[in-house]
């Protein structure tokens, strides 16, 4: 059990790290922009430290991704099925109208079912 909880932990970290490549930050740039102090992020991509929902939302926000993503990672929540993530995130896109999010999903769909 312990070891599942410390390969979660560790994979969060890695996630995160990744992510913080992605988007280009540095560890002190990334943990200004969250509000986390620098060795306490650096613990948490170590896979050192458990942070709480709401450091994973500040984190999440300044990596401009889904917090329900972080959260899935960490444990607190289960995983959904992607193409309901998809569709729900293109419903919630500002700016789209509504015509537009309609044909957005049904070519997400369209290439779905291409590929089953």
């Amino acid at each position: 059990m312990a070891d599942a909880i410390e390969q979660r932990l560790h994979d969060l970290g890695e996630f995160i790290r990744e992510q913080r490549r992605n988007a280009r930050l540095s560890l002190r740039s990334l943990s200004d922009r969250a509000g986390v102090s620098n060795p306490y992020l650096s613990q948490i991509e170590r896979g050192l430290r458990k942070p709480s929902a709401e450091i994973l939302q500040q984190i999440a926000k300044a990596l401009r991704i889904s917090a329900e993503t972080l959260y899935v990672r960490a444990g607190i929540l289960e995983p959904r099925g992607e193409q309901q993530d998809v569709e729900q995130e293109i419903l919630r896109d500002e700016t789209l109208n509504d015509r537009q999010k309609q044909a957005l999903i049904e070519v997400y769909r369209s290439f779905q079912s291409e590929n089953r």
